[in-house]
């Protein structure tokens, strides 16, 4: 079934079981709807628009086929392409954005370089669980500490005590999914080096520096690792899709390209770069803060009907607290702004002709029209399903199991991503509930809620709103069926893998 058709039924199904179970006023549930909808127009569409646009402006001027070569002359592999550009430059936009442009931005430059799309979304999909805990400046570990009132440092360092596993292994499947065991023999020295590389830079970082910088600096190192190693060392055979036609980059394989052109060329990404980097630091989040000299460009909406109306209450956290619905709408100091700015200064400084830059600008927004209702409807389902306390329930029978809750702990960060498509909205939405069942079980809180962090980010590749990204960066939809049957068993190997880390910390005593 077409995915805006899948959603628009379930957000169908989980009105009448809001209203009809759970006691939920029907002006409330159509209330919670609109709040999710809202959200995936502002900021989650917002990114995509701006990413899209982006790497269409980087194809219609003809640079892209210079970054293709560029890449190439690294590698012609397209499993080492693999590495390089969806593992190691979309684990880096994750570290720098989040939420939704680095699955944007990958899947879209795999297919330029003559990937498959369903390969080159479901690939970058699962590529994106490996950085998700430390995301958009390690946003997810400071939000569940801030949940159970703990040190992000100390969330951080039980983080990466299971996630240096989850960053070894994921190019090693990365490439087994595009190869097989093959491939994986033929590779496995680069396949090593990315792996280890990341992770125990990511570590590092995070023991050393703390939760905002691992996915930043790691990928860097991880992007300078690979091109330095396959210095000294060759795969025995170059792999490359059969798509039974001439691969685009074979066009522009026997030019040569001066470093001028080339830097040209990668300008859009690294504009990117920059603007997003600005975007996310601190000094420059202060200004739109409440009580910022740049707050008024923030548009703060207690949303009517929903905001403070439903009651969180225990075990889920101590005392009966009101749920929030504010939606903001941040015109200036959203990512997504930041994505289009880069795309625009992109024009200037390719100097493509107004007229090209505005139909390329209105073709995005026609193409992505269909998803951007899906990924709406998607979050309409998410916030009917969190306000109703139908999520919430789905969390307390997990609960239920007391003393194996160590290996279920990670599945329900797991399920909160999967809701919402966030691990920070699945930290702040589960962090308490963790931390509670960790008191009646002897098991600490920050423990938990570490293991929610990176039970979420490997639940990242089947959530609807992250497929729904992916589909929308490289056209595919109407296959969100396919690209969810793409990333599940991937997904729910490494939710078992999580769970089976976190009981052998407790059995150990870290956290107890």
């Amino acid at each position: 079934m077409k995915g805006h058709i899948a959603c628009t039924i379930t957000v169908g199904i989980t009105f009448a079981l809001a209203v009809a179970f759970y006691g939920m006023p029907v002006f409330m549930a159509l209330a919670a709807c609109l709040y999710g909808f809202a959200y995936g127009l502002w900021p989650i569409s917002w990114i995509i628009i701006g990413a899209v646009f982006l790497y269409k402006v980087s194809v219609r001027t003809g640079q892209f086929d210079i970054i293709r070569h560029s890449i190439s002359t690294v590698s012609e592999d397209q499993r080492i392409q693999l590495l390089l550009v969806a593992f190691a430059f979309g684990a880096f936009l994750e570290g720098a954005a989040g939420f939704g442009a680095p699955v944007a931005i990958t899947t879209a430059l795999l297919v330029g370089l003559g990937f498959p799309p369903i390969y080159a979304a479901g690939l970058c999909l699962i590529a994106n669980a490996a950085p998700g805990a430390f995301g958009a400046m390690g946003i997810p570990v400071i939000v569940g500490a801030q949940v159970i009132g703990a040190e992000p440092y100390m969330v951080g360092r039980l983080v990466v005590m299971q996630l240096i596993v989850i960053g070894v292994v994921i190019p090693f499947w990365l490439v087994g999914v595009v190869d097989g065991l093959r491939g994986i023999r033929e590779t496995w020295p680069v396949i090593l080096v990315t792996g280890a590389t990341f992770a125990i830079t990511q570590t590092l970082t995070a023991l050393v520096i703390g939760p905002e910088l691992p996915d930043i600096i790691a990928p860097l190192v991880t992007m300078v690792a690979i091109p330095v190693f396959l210095r000294i060392w060759k795969p025995s055979r170059i792999f490359r899709f059969e798509t039974g036609e001439t691969p685009a980059d074979t066009i522009v394989e026997k030019a040569t390209y001066t470093a001028p052109q080339i830097l040209r060329a990668w300008s859009p990404f690294i504009i990117l770069t920059a603007f997003v980097a600005v975007w996310s630091i601190k000094p420059f989040k202060v200004l739109f803060a409440a009580g910022g000299p740049l707050d008024w460009t923030v548009l703060v909406i207690r949303f009517p009907g929903l905001h403070n109306l439903v009651l969180k209450m225990a075990p889920i956290v101590p005392s009966p607290t009101p749920y929030a619905a504010i939606f903001k709408v941040d015109f200036v100091s959203s990512v997504g702004t930041a994505i289009l700015l880069a795309g625009v200064m992109s024009v200037l400084f390719l100097k493509m002709r107004p007229k090209d830059a505005v139909a390329t600008f209105t073709d995005t927004l026609r193409e992505l029209k269909t998803p951007i209702y899906a990924i709406g409807m998607v979050l309409a389902f998410a916030f009917l399903a969190n306000y109703s306390g139908l999520s919430t329930t789905l969390a307390l029978v997990l609960a239920m199991t007391k003393g194996a809750f160590t290996f279920f702990a990670p599945l329900l960060g797991w399920l909160g991503v999967f809701l919402t498509g966030s691990d920070t909205s699945s930290n702040a939405l589960f962090g308490g509930l963790q931390a509670a069942t960790g008191r009646q079980i002897g098991v600490s809180g920050e423990l938990l809620v570490a293991a929610n962090t990176v039970g979420g980010a490997v639940g990242k590749m089947i959530s609807p709103q992250s497929i729904a990204v992916a589909s929308a960066a490289v056209g595919l939809v109407g296959q969100e069926g396919a690209l969810l049957q793409f990333t599940l068993k991937c997904s729910i190997v490494l939710a078992i893998l999580v769970g089976l880390m976190t009981t052998a910390l407790v059995f150990m005593g870290v956290g107890t």
